[in-house]
Parts: C-alpha cells; sequence; structure tokens
C-alpha cells in the first residue's frame, strides 16, 4: 500500500503541542483591525486548540502527525 499524503493546508495552519493537543490560530487578525477594539485585538492573537469533535478529522488528513 502507498505512503499517505498529509493535507498541505493543514500542515501550514496546524501545530502538535508537548502534551498532544492540537494548536490553531485564530480568525480575523488579516486586515481590518480599525474597527476592532484594541482588547479584541489581544484576544484574537492568542492561540486556540482544537476541540476533540475535530481532532479525529485532523487525524485523518494528517495521517502521520507530524505536525
Amino acid at each position: 500500500m502507498p505512503k499517505l499524503k498529509s493535507h498541505s493546508g493543514a500542515k501550514k495552519r496546524f501545530t502538535k503541542t508537548a502534551s498532544g493537543k492540537i494548536k490553531r490560530g485564530k480568525v480575523g487578525t488579516r486586515h481590518l483591525k480599525l474597527g476592532k477594539s484594541n482588547s479584541r485585538i489581544r484576544r484574537l492573537n492568542e492561540n486556540a486548540y482544537i476541540d476533540a469533535g475535530n481532532e479525529r478529522r485532523l487525524n485523518r488528513i494528517l495521517p502521520y502527525n507530524n505536525l
């Protein structure tokens, strides 16, 4: 059976932490920041984690989990 390919977009967007959680960035940080409050921009700069429901889906598109 041939090797499975990892999803290229997912490789760029997610990283795995030492504890095994999958870390992601938050949306809404690219542009149009003038209309957002400073506290909102600060909150968007923090990292977020994938919930357990989506973790199985990510493990399927990243088969070797070499994040």
